[in-house]
């Protein structure tokens, strides 16, 4: 599965990172998609 992601710069560094398809789906890191992956598959 494929889905998108929205990368936000964070006021404390890092980003913040939400997934539009699965509603209240978002991490944090110090990378773009650091977390990313392994909060999808939880979510999922």
């Amino acid at each position: 599965m494929k889905f998108n992601i929205i990368l936000e710069p964070s006021e404390e560094g890092g980003f913040n990172v939400s997934v539009p398809a699965l509603d209240g789906c978002f991490t944090q890191g110090n990378t773009e998609i650091s977390n990313a992956k392994e909060e999808i598959y939880a979510y999922l």
